[in-house]
C-alpha cells in the first residue's frame, strides 16, 4: 500500500545519511532495559539529520531525544518478539549490505580509465545492426561451439557481400527482428552491454565487426553511423491518447488539431496542456517532460521531432507516435556536460555495469599483496586425485570420498580458515563456466587461483565494519531500520489497514477533519475571445448542448470555444473566481488571458464525507494515532534511565 511505502522511506530518511561527525568518546547515554546507548550515535544522528528537518521544534535537543529514545524503543521491542530472526529480513539486510559494500570494493586507478572511457564515447552516438545467435552463458562446449560456427558462417555470407538486414531477417535470433531488421536506433556509452558498446565504439562506419560475444551470444553488428551526441532536450508536450476504436482515434486526431489551431491562435501552450493533455503525469506541469537523450523515450518518433526543434518555444505541428497524438514545444537544449559535471554519475553507473568485473579484478591483486594467506599443496595435490575430465562434459560431482577430506586448504590473516570441501565445491560451480584448461592438474591450479581471489574479496567484505566506521554506521542503522520497518507493518500498518471497528470509530470520532467543501456539478466553457463566450452563454441558457455550441462557434476551421464537464469544489480554479454559484448559467468571468462561463446543473453542500471518499487519508491519520498511543505503552513496557548529567555534556558540545 502506498501509505507504507511512504512510512518505509520516512524511516530510512531518518536514519540513513552521511556523517561527518568527528570521533569522540562515547558515554552512556540511556539505558532500555539495561542496554546501553552512547552519545556518540545520539550526536551523529542528529547532526546528519539537521538540515533535512524543516520543524525547527524538531531541532530542540530535548524532543530530539524524545524521538530518538522512540526510535530505539520499538527496535527493542522488534529484538524482544524475534523479527530479527525472519528469512524476509535476514535476506533484505544482506541484500543491502551487498549494494552497499560495492561502494567498497573498488579500484581508484581502474575506476578513473572506466570513468574517461564512458565519457569520451559519450561524445559520440552510434547507429547500429546486429545480427544475434543465442548461446547461454553456461552452455555446453558443444552448444556453444555449434553457436560459434553458425556466427562464422553468417560472417562468411556478409563478407561476401550478401545484404546486411536480408541476412538478419533469415538468421538472428533476436526477437525484435521482426519490427526492426535489427536497427537498434542510436546509442551511447550505457545503453549496451559492455562488450557489444566495446564492438560498436571501436568499429567504423558502415563497417562491419568480427564476430564477438555477450552474456546473450554470439553477435556481428554493421555501424550504420556515429554522429555527434544530441546531448539532451527538455521539452512539453500535450498528448490526446490512441483509441482502438477507429471512430474514437479519429476523434483523438480531431482534437489535437483543433489544439493545434488553438495554439496559432496565440492561445497559451501551457494553459491548454493543463486543459486537455491526456499525459496526466506531465500535464498539471503545462506538459513538461524530464529531459531526456537519444534512446531514452520508447518513441523514436517523438525523440527526432523534439530534437529538430531548434528554437526555444518552437512548437512542432500534430504527429503520431505508437501512444497517440502530440504536440511539442522546445522548452530547453542541454548539450552533453563537462566531464566533472558528469564524473560521479559515471562512476555510479560503472559500479552497476559489466565493466565493475574490470575494478573487481584489479582489487584482487592488490588484496594479494594487503593479506597474508598460505595454502596446503598436499591438500591441493590430494584434491586433483578427485577431479577428472568430467569436468569438461559438466558431469563431475564432488566424489563421496572427499567427505573425508576436512583439511584447511586457504588461510587468510590466520584468522580465516577455508575448508577443502569449499574448493570442491568452487571447484563444482565452475564447470558451467566452460573452462577448457587441460589437463586436470593445470585446470585445478588455474581454479584455485581465482578461489584465492574471491576468497580474499569475500575476507574483505566480511571486514568492511572494521575497516569502514562509516560503513559499520551505516549499516548498524539500516538493520534498525528494517526491524522498525516490519514492527511498524505488524503492529500499526496492518492493524490500521484491518480493524474496520477501530477505524470507523475513529472516523466518527474525528468527522470534522473529513469534511466537502460545496460543490458543483459543471459544464465549463473558455476562449480568449470575450464575445464568444458571450454567445456561449446565450446558447448554454436556451438549453443547447455543449456539442451543438461548438459545432455553431469552431467554425472555419478555428477553435473558438473548448470545454470540460465535472464535479468540481468550489475552490476549484476557475469556479473560485464566483461568490456564489447557484444552478444555472453564471455570468461571464476572465483569468489569465482566458475568459470562461460556466453551467452549473447540480449544487452540493458542504458536508461530512463518507469513509469511503477518504479511506486513504483516515488510514493513514489512524495509523499515527494508533503509533502515538504505542509508543507511551512502550515507554511503560520497558525501563528506561537516561543520564541527564551526561545529556547536558552532550548539550553543551552540540550548542557550540
Amino acid at each position: 500500500m502506498i501509505y507504507m511505502k511512504i512510512s518505509r522511506l520516512l524511516i530510512f530518511v531518518f536514519l540513513i545519511a552521511p556523517s561527518f561527525l568527528l570521533a569522540q568518546t562515547k558515554e552512556v547515554l540511556f539505558t532500555i532495559d539495561n542496554h546501553p546507548y552512547y552519545t556518540d550515535e545520539f550526536m551523529r544522528v542528529y547532526n546528519k539529520n539537521l538540515d533535512l528537518v524543516k520543524d525547527d521544534s524538531q531541532k530542540d535537543l530535548d524532543k530530539y531525544l524524545d524521538l530518538f529514545l522512540g526510535y530505539k524503543l520499538k527496535v527493542e521491542k522488534a529484538n524482544k518478539i524475534g523479527l530479527q530472526n525472519g528469512t524476509n529480513y535476514q535476506n533484505e539486510l544482506k541484500s543491502y549490505r551487498n549494494q552497499l559494500s560495492k561502494n567498497y570494493v573498488n579500484d581508484s586507478k581502474v575506476t578513473n580509465e572506466l570513468v574517461h572511457e564512458a565519457y569520451d564515447r559519450m561524445q559520440q552516438e552510434v547507429r547500429a545492426s546486429h545480427i544475434l545467435v543465442l548461446v547461454d552463458e553456461g552452455a555446453s562446449p558443444q552448444d556453444t561451439l555449434k553457436a560459434y560456427n553458425k556466427v562464422l558462417d553468417i560472417k562468411k555470407r556478409l563478407d561476401a557481400g550478401e545484404d546486411f538486414i536480408k541476412v538478419a531477417q533469415q538468421f538472428s535470433e533476436d526477437p525484435s527482428v521482426k519490427e526492426n531488421n535489427g536497427d537498434l536506433g542510436y546509442f551511447s556509452a550505457f545503453r549496451m552491454v559492455y562488450p557489444f558498446e566495446n564492438a560498436a565504439y571501436k568499429t567504423k562506419s558502415g563497417q562491419i565487426s568480427k564476430p564477438f560475444r555477450t552474456r546473450f551470444g554470439y553477435h556481428i553488428i554493421k555501424v550504420v553511423d556515429k554522429r555527434v551526441n544530441r546531448g539532451e532536450v527538455t521539452v512539453a508536450h500535450i498528448m490526446i491518447l490512441k483509441q482502438n476504436d477507429a471512430a474514437q482515434n479519429e476523434k483523438a486526431k480531431t482534437t489535437i488539431d483543433d489544439i493545434y489551431k488553438k495554439i496559432q491562435q496565440g492561445e497559451s501552450f501551457e494553459s491548454l496542456a493543463q486543459q486537455f493533455s491526456e499525459d496526466k503525469s506531465s500535464s498539471a506541469k503545462g506538459g513538461v517532460l524530464q529531459r531526456f537523450g537519444s534512446g531514452q523515450l520508447s518513441s523514436e518518433e517523438f525523440e527526432n521531432v523534439a530534437f529538430e526543434l531548434k528554437d526555444k518555444n518552437q512548437i512542432s505541428v500534430p504527429f503520431q507516435s505508437q501512444f497517440g497524438w502530440h504536440i511539442v514545444k522546445l522548452i530547453e537544449k542541454h548539450p552533453v556536460r563537462t566531464f566533472d559535471d558528469m564524473k560521479f554519475e559515471l562512476e555510479e553507473k560503472i559500479r552497476k555495469d559489466e565493466r565493475s568485473l574490470l575494478i573487481t579484478n584489479s582489487l584482487a591483486k592488490k588484496l594479494r599483496a594487503k593479506y597474508t594467506f598460505t595454502k596446503d599443496s598436499k591438500l591441493i595435490a590430494t584434491i586433483k586425485g578427485l577431479v577428472n575430465d568430467e569436468f569438461y562434459t559438466q558431469t563431475w560431482v564432488v566424489p563421496e570420498k572427499s567427505k573425508d577430506l576436512n583439511g584447511v586448504v586457504l588461510t587468510i590473516n590466520k584468522d580465516r580458515k577455508i575448508n577443502s570441501k569449499v574448493f570442491l565445491d568452487f571447484i563444482a560451480s565452475k564447470q558451467k563456466s566452460n573452462i577448457k584448461t587441460k589437463p586436470v592438474a593445470r585446470l585445478v591450479d588455474e581454479l584455485f587461483e581465482k578461489f584465492v581471489d574471491e576468497q580474499l574479496i569475500t575476507y574483505y567484505n566480511d571486514n568492511l565494519e572494521n575497516e569502514f566506521s562509516e560503513f559499520k554506521n551505516v549499516m548498524d542503522e539500516y538493520r534498525d531500520g528494517l526491524l522498525l520497518f516490519d514492527l511498524m507493518e505488524k503492529e500499526i500498518w496492518n492493524r490500521a489497514k484491518n480493524d474496520t471497528i477501530g477505524l470507523n470509530d475513529y472516523f466518527k470520532n474525528n468527522i470534522k477533519n473529513y469534511q466537502w467543501k460545496k460543490r458543483y456539478s459543471a459544464d465549463i466553457l473558455s476562449s480568449t475571445d470575450s464575445k464568444v463566450v458571450e454567445k456561449a452563454q446565450k446558447f448554454l441558457k436556451k438549453g443547447k448542448s455543449l456539442e451543438y455550441i461548438k459545432e455553431q462557434l469552431n467554425n472555419d476551421g478555428k477553435v473558438n470555444i473548448m470545454s470540460k464537464s465535472g464535479m468540481y469544489e468550489e475552490d476549484y480554479d476557475v469556479l473560485s473566481q464566483f461568490k456564489d454559484l447557484p444552478k444555472g448559467v453564471t455570468a461571464i468571468v476572465s483569468k489569465d488571458q482566458y475568459f470562461f462561463v460556466v453551467n452549473i446543473s447540480d449544487v452540493k453542500p458542504a458536508g461530512s464525507k463518507e469513509l469511503s471518499e477518504c479511506k486513504g487519508k483516515v488510514i493513514s491519520d489512524y495509523q499515527q494515532y494508533l503509533e502515538n498511543n504505542w509508543v507511551d505503552e512502550l515507554k511503560k513496557e520497558f525501563t528506561i534511565k537516561v543520564n541527564q548529567d551526561v545529556f547536558a555534556k552532550v548539550k553543551n558540545q552540540l550548542h557550540n
